[in-house]
């Protein structure tokens, strides 16, 4: 079972881009409600889906990532495999439609 990873500006590229398998990442910011909507949902795919990791990146103290992979509103998810985008989430959506999209189940 997994638990959500801090990944910052300075560990990103070793900690997603070269990661062994898929990563989640969840782009948020302590003010934003809708970041604290899903955090909830993020946390139960990090602990019911072990052939992932999940990572969060707080946009405010790590502004360069953001800003590199356009992260213009959050929350916005981001799943990388073998270090390139391959699906984006921006906004709440329930768990369900969220692990759908994401292409995760």
């Amino acid at each position: 079972m997994g638990n959500t990873f801090e990944v910052t500006d300075a560990n990103f590229s070793q900690e997603v881009l070269n990661a062994d398998k898929p990563v989640l990442v969840d782009f948020w910011a302590e003010w934003c409600g809708p970041c604290r909507m899903v955090a909830p949902v993020v946390e139960e795919i990090a602990q019911e889906h072990d052939n992932i990791k999940v990572c969060k990146l707080d946009v405010d103290n790590n502004q360069y990532t953001a800003a590199q992979y356009g992260v213009m509103s959050i929350p916005t998810l981001i799943l990388f495999e073998n270090g390139q985008e391959k699906e984006r989430v921006v906004g709440y959506m329930p768990k369900a439609q969220l692990v759908s999209k994401l292409g995760i189940a």
